[in-house]
């Protein structure tokens, strides 16, 4: 009988199976055999274990979120940097014209955040 095309992804298929089952499994017997002695203590709000103080609905300031643009922007960026020094002698030149222009287009997009004050937290 000749082989399926599917046939080299059995183990695979048998491997996620065995995890999946495993974690339902665990989850299973832990919620059975689990003690449920639930207190106000166990109950309550933690944080870092310190009492939490005021509403959670605060209002969190502009800077945060464009901290966490600016991260997600350059580690986008070394992402696309390892495959293209893992290609780079196959690439060539035109390759390393289009790394030039696009680490030259983060550089320019830094240097406006930079002028603009993003990057600033004494304000």
């Amino acid at each position: 009988m000749a082989p399926t095309p599917l046939a080299p992804y059995l183990p695979v298929a048998i491997a996620l199976l065995l995890a999946g089952g495993l974690a339902l499994v665990i989850v299973a017997v832990t919620s059975v055999l689990g003690p449920k002695r639930l207190s106000a203590v166990k109950l309550a709000s933690f944080e870092a274990g310190s009492e939490s103080v005021g509403s959670a609905r605060g209002r969190f300031a502009v800077k945060f979120y464009v901290v966490a643009l600016l991260f997600i922007i350059f580690d986008v960026e070394t992402v696309f940097l390892y495959p293209w020094a893992v290609n780079f002698l196959e690439l060539g030149w035109f390759g390393y014209a289009e790394m030039v222009v696009f680490a030259l287009t983060l550089v320019v997009g830094l240097a406006y955040v930079w002028k603009k004050g993003a990057l600033d937290w004494e304000d």
